[in-house]
């Protein structure tokens, strides 16, 4: 009797978030139609990074946008991608250029980059994206731009990942959309807590009335979304999430690779607010105690309670988690919803093992 109760405990609070979730897939998606030319700065930080920008900088000067330039960052690459920003520079006067080179004191930190692309631009707008994003449409830099008021400085994007064949990369978009929907959603419920540095805008006002970066300076990652964990509150921050402001970038290729990815994110999110990093862990043990706890309540318990919840929970997990992944542009992956993350599940029990016996002092 006790196991069942704990289930049913734990499916309740899956079901909780999946309704919190709903803030998010039940919202529609209406842009303005009357859409402003706020000017803005397009910024692009860039490590060995010259062939990204060859296909994609075209992509951002195309744009229909008619007050805009774009500060292309070389932070100290050891290609030849500083050639292929003069390049551009030479060829449209809406490029400019920021130089980084390794310096004691931040050996190519790319927030000290950023920071130094942020003094350059010349407008009050900031959207920021990396070299390997690609916009989704040439309305990108109009709808992400478009919410900015007096009060909204802080606008938190989509960005997506390109669609290749095998597991892993669908893994890796499960995981993307799913991160997506509980930014969103919280951020719909008042409380916004990070964003993705591949589709991120917000003032220079808000930056520099912050300090920037400083309070996690010394942190190698998080000048996305530790920064937006620092700064966004229910009043300043807002969302676009329209097909056409989605950017697309190229996903790892290797388990290893991606691994490795996920464990710098796991350790960068150890420095969110107390009260972020309690709901998202919340979040995941629930969902890891549902599956531990779904088989036992199978064999231990008379099958028709268990399978009563395990139900419940689902019918509410593909109304509000699926309804989220139709709207972010996946709904091919509805049907395996509960494999992905079952799968996901695993993957994270095994980074967060990995990192608790071995954490580099250093991430690449």
């Amino acid at each position: 009797m006790l196991l069942l109760v704990f289930f049913a405990a734990v499916v309740l609070t899956n079901v909780l978030f999946f309704i919190r979730f709903s803030k998010f897939s039940l919202t529609p998606s209406t842009p303005d139609e009357n859409i402003p030319d706020y000017p803005v700065s397009v910024i692009v930080c860039a490590k060995n990074e010259a062939e990204n920008l060859r296909n994609n900088v075209p992509l951002l000067l195309a744009q229909d946008h008619s007050n805009f330039e774009v500060i292309l960052i070389n932070d100290a690459s050891k290609d030849d991608t500083q050639d292929v920003i003069n390049e551009f520079v030479e060829s449209d006067s809406r490029v400019k250029a920021v130089e980084i080179q390794n310096n004691e004191a931040f050996w190519s930190n790319k927030k000290y980059s950023l920071t130094l692309g942020i003094k350059k631009a010349k407008h009050q707008r900031l959207l920021f994206t990396d070299a390997d994003c690609q916009p989704a449409s040439n309305q990108w830099i109009r709808l992400m731009t478009s919410p900015f008021t007096e009060e909204k400085q802080l606008v938190l994007g989509y960005g997506a990942y390109s669609k290749h064949k095998g597991l892993l990369n669908q893994l890796i978009r499960f995981e993307t959309v799913l991160t997506a929907i509980q930014y969103f959603s919280h951020a719909l419920s008042g409380m916004p807590y990070m964003g993705v540095g591949r589709n991120l805008a917000y003032t220079s006002k808000l930056f520099y009335d912050n300090r920037g970066f400083m309070s996690h300076m010394n942190i190698k990652s998080g000048d996305d979304d530790l920064f937006v964990n620092e700064v966004a509150t229910q009043e300043n921050t807002c969302l676009v999430f329209q097909k056409d402001a989605f950017t697309f970038s190229a996903p790892k290729t290797s388990w290893k690779k991606w691994i490795h990815q996920k464990r710098r994110h796991i350790t960068t999110a150890a420095h969110y607010q107390p009260k972020h990093k309690t709901i998202l862990g919340l979040f995941y043990v629930s969902n890891l105690l549902f599956w531990v706890l779904a088989p036992l309540c199978f064999i231990f318990i008379d099958w028709k309670i268990p399978l009563a919840l395990v139900a419940f929970r689902f019918t509410l997990f593909y109304m509000f988690v699926g309804k989220g992944f139709k709207l972010l542009e996946e709904k091919e992956m509805v049907p395996f919803l509960p494999f992905y993350e079952l799968l996901l599940i695993l993957t994270q029990l095994t980074i967060f093992i990995s990192n608790s016996i071995s954490k580099p002092k250093r991430w690449k």
